[in-house]
This record gives structure tokens, sequence and C-alpha cells, in this order.
């Protein structure tokens, strides 16, 4: 499943529903198929995911996991690509529709 984020102000923005998922979570949103975030909300939204990203950017520091687990069986590798960057376009996309105070959509 994809994620569809719609808002009078900016373009469409599609995310891989894990993605998606993620996001939503963070603002306090169910992941259901269909939602809104009001442009009341936007504020309180945007708060939420960069206190996340910083969460996540103090977790980062952390010392990596062992290559192999316990058991001597090689490990999945880490996701490369941090919160920040998957939050972004979703922040970007809140900010524009707050200074045009419209809601968006998915």
């Amino acid at each position: 499943m994809l994620f569809k984020f719609k808002s009078r102000a900016t373009a469409d923005l599609i995310m891989l529903e894990p993605n998606g998922r993620q996001l939503l979570e963070i603002i306090g949103k169910t992941p259901d198929p269909h939602g809104i975030v009001t442009a009341a909300q936007i504020p309180a939204a945007i708060a939420a995911l960069e206190a996340a990203v910083a969460a996540d950017e103090a977790n980062a520091g952390a010392p990596a996991e062992e290559a192999e687990g316990a058991d001597g069986e090689q490990q999945p590798p880490r996701d490369t690509v941090r919160l920040r960057q998957r939050a972004a376009p979703f922040i970007d996309m809140l900010r524009r529709s707050a200074a045009e105070d419209h809601d968006v959509v998915w």
C-alpha cells in the first residue's frame, strides 16, 4: 500500500506504507487509508516530527550492533536512510500548508 498525501499548497507526496505509517504514528494519527491533518493541527505535527528526528539522531550516535548475532548468524543491515531524510518532504509539505492555511489529507 502507498500513502498519497495531498494539500492545495503543494504537489502530492507519495510514500511507501511503512514510512508513511511511521510518520503518521509520530504525529498521533491513525494510519488509516484516509485521514486529515487540519491546518490547526499542523504546528503540533511539525513539533512532534522534529522531536522524533532529534531523538533518532541522538540514537544514531550509539554504538552499532555487532554484524553477527550471538548465535553467529549474520544480521540484516541497518537502515541507512535516517528519519530526518524520510520526514523532510512531509515536514516541508506541512510547513507550506500551514503558511497557506490548508489541510493535508491522505
